[in-house]
């Protein structure tokens, strides 16, 4: 915590919090206009479409599913890789879960919303109350903007006809990208993880039905641990960074 934290009076702190926290659902919520399209373009109705942002709401799990619909994957395999996906969700919330204390009452509905952007506001609170607040104004914000937008979309997709026509049908695959490339920056590991699952679903994409290669993609994640792990026992240098 900084010094200008320390003497900033709680009032100036709960604006900071609530700006932040407004701007990243906002401006992250708009892209539910995207993943109406993209619901179209993978032929589900306006209605499934909303039900999928309403119940479901994890942003990378929805384009996953919509997308592996869209390119004719059957729906066990395209739902197993979304789980994949949102499993991630539930170590934040164990990560999270104590530091936020919400009551027994509030934790079904608070998980709900424990996604990458409440997470993410959450994690760099000074305090258990700013983080109460940023994660609550966050969820409210994405939630509500999210599902506007994903109406919008799947009904002005649905209007058009058919979204191929206008290539409205690449909007999930580009979106999906969209969300994966920041966390090819994060370092060598991720690298290697993404190129030798692209590697995978490639290679199986010719022997194996469609949507079960990004299944198999995700053997990447336990390979490329492995070697690392292995890289790092074998260097013995490694121990002295």
């Amino acid at each position: 915590m900084s010094v200008e934290q320390d003497i900033r009076p709680p009032t100036a702190a709960t604006r900071t919090v609530v700006r932040d926290s407004l701007g990243i659902g906002l401006t992250v919520g708009v892209s539910g206009l995207a993943f109406g399209v993209a619901g179209s373009a993978a032929h589900l109705s306006v209605w499934q479409t909303c039900a999928l942002s309403l119940l479901v709401f994890t942003g990378a799990s929805q384009f996953a599913l919509v997308t592996a619909l869209a390119a004719g994957a059957a729906l066990p395999a395209a739902v197993l890789g979304a789980l994949f996906l949102g499993a991630r969700n539930a170590f934040y919330g164990l990560r999270l879960g104590p530091g936020l204390g919400f009551s027994r009452l509030l934790r079904p509905f608070a998980a709900h919303f424990m996604i990458d952007e409440t997470a993410a506001v959450a994690l760099t609170q000074p305090d258990r109350r700013t983080a109460r607040l940023g994660y609550a104004v966050t969820a409210a914000s994405l939630f509500l903007t999210w599902n506007l937008c994903t109406l919008a979309g799947a009904m002005g997709a649905d209007a058009l006809g058919d979204p191929a026509a206008y290539g409205l049908d690449a909007a999930g695959p580009a979106v999906f990208l969209a969300l994966l490339a920041p966390r090819l920056r994060e370092g060598p590991t991720e690298l290697k993880v993404a190129g030798a699952g692209a590697a995978l679903a490639l290679a199986a994409t010719v022997v194996l039905p469609t949507g079960v290669p990004v299944l198999l993609a995700l053997a990447a994640v336990p390979l490329v641990l492995a070697l690392t792990r292995r890289e790092r026992a074998a260097d013995p240098t490694e121990d002295l960074g």
